[in-house]
């Protein structure tokens, strides 16, 4: 019997919680240091998989380019992640502050060594009950609530695609289905043919 040829049932994939831009900002502001808001920061504006930024090194920030450079992604693929305006100027204060040498985010008891994703996620917890956030969201949230936002501002969602380092373009097509309606802002061919309707008579 070929085991290949046995139908099997898909499974089936719930609709994560998605972050509103407001929600995002009052993460930001419930942060209680420049380091934990910086972290937040660029998990946001860049997007990035809670291994990325656990793993960022100073060198990998391009501010020429406006870039920060992802070694090692998902798939053993290098790649590069959108680097805003706004995480930079908060990057250059982050690192006047700390001094960080080579892992961007250090661990305070090791400073050679890259903060743990345990870590990060305490911190995210941590910020998400101190800004009153009742929704069941995670770190990879935040690349939900980035992908989610983007295509609702309409950027195209093979550019999003890129900027998310997905190998299938139906894993960027998934966040199609969480836009809300509303910001489609599409309208239905019934309105079309009764204001047609209208005109004509």
């Amino acid at each position: 019997m070929n085991l290949k040829q046995i139908p099997r049932h898909r499974k089936q994939r719930k609709f994560p919680d998605i972050l509103t831009k407001e929600e995002i900002q009052a993460l930001f502001d419930a942060c209680d240091n420049l380091r934990d808001q910086c972290i937040l920061m660029t998990l946001y504006g860049a997007g990035l998989r809670l291994s990325e930024v656990a793993s960022l090194k100073v060198s990998d920030i391009d501010s020429s380019k406006m870039q920060l450079f992802i070694r090692n992604a998902k798939g053993s693929k290098d790649r590069y992640a959108l680097l805003s305006q706004a995480n930079l100027d908060i990057l250059r204060t982050y690192w006047k502050t700390y001094r960080p040498k080579d892992w961007l985010f250090y661990s305070r008891n090791r400073k050679a060594a890259p903060l743990t994703s345990r870590a990060i996620q305490n911190l995210f917890h941590k910020y998400v009950t101190k800004a009153n956030i009742s929704k069941k969201v995670t770190v990879h949230s935040m690349r939900h609530s980035f992908a989610t936002h983007l295509l609702a501002s309409g950027v195209s969602v093979f550019h999003i695609k890129q900027l998310l380092g997905h190998t299938d373009i139906a894993s960027t097509c998934f966040y199609l289905h969480l836009l809300k309606i509303e910001s489609l802002n599409v309208k239905s061919p019934l309105d079309e043919l009764v204001e047609l309707d209208k005109a004509n008579g």
